[in-house]
């Protein structure tokens, strides 16, 4: 796919670039001086971005508890340029960029908050170009490209047609349930958000299409009694564990991808007590509505059925185990299928492209994208380049490879490109 050439004024002024006319994508500046110098900027301070992306994740920001990593986000932003950095209700740490003109608002992402409960060591350990260290990945390598695109815009002095919206955003992680984006897009700039990308995971991979969620926190309760003495009632954690056996049982389709767990079980109170209370938290994804629904109806019948099974076990107990269903998070699917030939995507791997990636992978996930595609804006999420492993657990790992600053070269790329470059009369 070759670019659009953009029409020249006599002053050689141009709005660089319109959407290119059948082909579903948007031209990429690399033609540009002040694009050129940004990208090699960008790979010229990549011991820089490195430095943000180390010293940032060794702040704690669990998830509801981002503040910290936010105020010196908000630091860092502000001494790149950014003086009217802001911190808004839900706890994002919102840059603007001004366009020079009515262009695109493209806002460009990455999220503050960790799976790591409050307490874990963020200590980040070296090992030559391996770092560990719980979210070094996910995503404080998301966090150091949304500041090497600050910086590149602005030392490059990239003048943009439409506004650029920085972003460290809260709430995508567990039980954050998308709080950070949801405030951004229904409430704070409603309206105003033409595309949206994320950077979250590493590599060069472009999630497009949303992974749907329904995850709840499932409780048991009954009487409960001594094991001994009131040997005949019906326990809470048998009724659980009765509805889990039958929950493993549940076939789900292959195609859209549809899977379940039930990833934590809790309950009793002493080894000889029948448990009054169990709770488990059960997950389910898949990107078809129509599959998340049957999942979670059939899963329902099965905890129904424990219930009734633990139930019906101990005929003579007056009492009896009840279960409630409380809602810990529902991550929505796009409101239409958003696919590889989207102009969003195009205009990503065209970028990929030219920093000479031979085939970008684009795929299915649950992210912070889940949200406006669901509310019909183009959205993306992208890897911030490097590599690693064990994401969301305690030895997760990124390792800084040759070509690491394409991560922040392809956000830079992607941006540009979307938004639209004023190309500068050079001598």
């Amino acid at each position: 796919m070759h670019p659009l050439r953009p029409r020249h004024t006599l002053l050689c002024l141009c709005l660089v670039p319109a959407i290119l006319a059948g082909q579903g994508s948007f031209a990429i500046p690399t033609d540009q001086p002040q694009v050129k110098r940004a990208l090699d900027d960008i790979k010229s301070s990549n011991s820089w971005m490195l430095d943000q992306q180390l010293s940032i994740c060794e702040i704690p920001a669990p998830d509801f508890k981002e503040q910290a990593r936010a105020a010196e986000f908000k630091k860092r932003l502000i001494a790149l340029g950014y003086p009217n950095t802001r911190i808004d209700t839900a706890g994002n740490v919102i840059a603007e960029r001004a366009g020079t003109g009515n262009g695109p608002t493209v806002m460009l992402a990455g999220h503050l908050d960790t799976v790591f409960p409050e307490g874990t060591d963020v200590k980040v350990k070296r090992d030559g170009n391996k770092f560990a260290a719980p979210g070094i990945g996910d995503d404080c390598r998301g966090l150091a490209v949304v500041l090497a695109v600050a910086k590149a815009l602005n030392e490059g002095q990239i003048q943009t047609n439409g506004k650029v919206i920085l972003v460290g955003n809260v709430g995508e992680e567990g039980e954050g349930n998308l709080r950070g984006v949801r405030e951004l897009l229904t409430s704070g700039y409603k309206g105003k958000i033409d595309y949206f990308i994320s950077v979250d995971g590493l590599g060069l991979h472009v999630v497009d299409r949303a992974v749907g969620s329904k995850r709840y926190d499932v409780k048991f309760k009954g009487p409960g009694g001594h094991s001994y003495g009131a040997f005949g009632m019906p326990s809470a954690i048998h009724a659980m564990g009765r509805a889990i056996a039958l929950i493993s049982d549940v076939q789900v389709p292959a195609s859209p991808k549809t899977t379940y767990t039930v990833g934590i079980v809790k309950g009793g109170t002493s080894v000889n007590s029948i448990a009054g209370d169990a709770s488990m938290e059960v997950d389910m994804r898949s990107e078809s509505l129509a599959n998340l629904d049957s999942a979670e109806a059939r899963i329902r019948r099965a905890i129904d059925a424990g219930v009734a099974a633990e139930n019906k076990r101990w005929p003579n107990s007056p009492a009896k185990i009840a279960v409630k269903f409380d809602t810990i998070g529902i991550r929505p699917i796009g409101a239409k299928l958003q696919t590889d030939d989207s102009p969003i995507v195009r205009t990503a791997l065209e970028a990929s492209k030219a920093l000479g990636a031979e085939q970008t992978p684009t795929g299915a996930s649950s992210t912070d994208s889940n949200l406006p595609m669901s509310l019909g804006i183009p959205a993306i999420t992208i890897g911030g380049g490097g590599k690693g492993s064990g994401a969301h657990s305690l030895t997760e790992t990124f390792e800084e490879t040759p070509d690491g600053y394409k991560g922040p070269q392809w956000a830079l790329l992607i941006v540009t490109a979307l938004a639209g470059t004023r190309a500068s009369v050079t001598p």
